[in-house]
């Protein structure tokens, strides 16, 4: 099957939670289809899809849901309210995150990414069809759990992925592979993987969605922009999970940033990183140069696109402001 092209808002923005259901409004009539959620270190991931699910029409994600920092149930039923008022318009992308987020905020153990993901999957399927779930994994132990409000229509089930192992499981099991902090580029190899994977497993390659996070520095540009994009590259790219990530993609021009990253020299770190570098997995410039830099990303075989926004604005007002625009220059009826 072929899945049309929609451009996605990346919930929430940094501004304030309440605000964002008149945004949502203004941009649903401009023509996004999508709200996709993220969680790091501010808000969780389904209070803000919880709010514009209330207050439009829009189709809505996580992206992702973190596999080890919730308990299985507990996951199912933070998924099940947020379909309970979205009927038919809520996906919940899973994925396993890092060890920073899982091991040092949040006292976990990171261990068996691929097989804890696996077995979420094959649970929360199980839940949200109303079945009694006793189950023995590797990494999930559940005993007699079953949902007394499983959601009323069927809820799709994405998968993060960064590397094949991951990008396989996605192939093998889920609805759709949510990528992110990669080139348009990078796409085709990302997407091959996981279409090989649902071939092999016996799926239609063509039923799986892929969606992707894209990186969009919206301030104007200049040198003060372009430092606060390699910041913003430099404080992902060192994570061990993504510097693994872009060494399997190939990507030799960053090894300069990390040689100086573990070298202590942070400064050094983003004099090292090549302009080449910064615009391959940032989207930034002028709003003509931004949109076909997005429209690569759907050219290389991305079905839905979230516009996650960068900005070194620290006035909220401003950096309100500079979202607004920077939605309205992206807005589909623009283009």
């Amino acid at each position: 099957m072929a899945f049309e092209r929609r451009l996605a808002l990346s919930v929430p923005y940094e501004i304030p939670l309440p605000d964002q259901v008149p945004l949502a409004r203004e941009m649903e009539a401009l023509g996004y289809r999508d709200a996709w959620s993220l969680e790091v270190d501010g808000l969780d991931c389904f209070s803000p899809l919880a709010v514009v699910a209330q207050g439009t029409q829009m189709r809505v994600g996580t992206a992702i849901a973190n596999v080890f920092t919730r308990g299985p149930a507990t996951l199912a039923q933070s998924a099940a309210a947020v379909a309970e008022m979205a009927p038919g318009r809520f996906v919940l992308g899973i994925g396993a995150g890092s060890a920073p987020i899982v091991e040092g905020w949040n006292s976990g153990h990171f261990a068996r990414p691929a097989t804890r993901v696996r077995e979420m999957v094959a649970f929360l399927r199980a839940a949200f069809a109303g079945e009694r779930v006793v189950m023995q994994g590797k990494t999930l132990q559940v005993n007699g759990y079953r949902m007394t409000r499983p959601p009323s229509q069927p809820v799709p089930i994405y998968v993060a992925a960064l590397r094949e192992g991951m990008l396989r499981l996605a192939g093998e099991v889920a609805d759709g592979v949510i990528l992110n902090w990669l080139s348009a580029e990078d796409v085709r190899k990302s997407v091959a993987v996981v279409r090989e994977a649902a071939e092999r497993a016996g799926r239609d390659p063509g039923s799986i969605e892929v969606t992707a996070r894209l990186m969009v520095g919206i301030d104007p540009p200049g040198p003060d922009a372009d430092l606060s994009l390699r910041r913003y590259i430099a404080s992902y790219l060192n994570v061990p999970t993504y510097r693994d990530f872009h060494r399997w993609l190939g990507r030799t021009n960053l090894q300069g940033m990390w040689d100086a990253w573990d070298a202590g020299d942070r400064r050094g770190a983003l004099a090292a990183l090549s302009d080449e570098a910064v615009n391959e997995v940032m989207v930034a410039g002028s709003a003509e140069a931004r949109r076909a830099h997005v429209e690569r990303f759907f050219d290389a075989g991305v079905d839905t696109a979230f516009l996650a926004f960068s900005s070194m604005e620290k006035d909220p007002a401003k950096l309100k402001e500079l979202a607004w625009t920077a939605l309205r220059e992206h807005a589909p009826s623009v283009g």
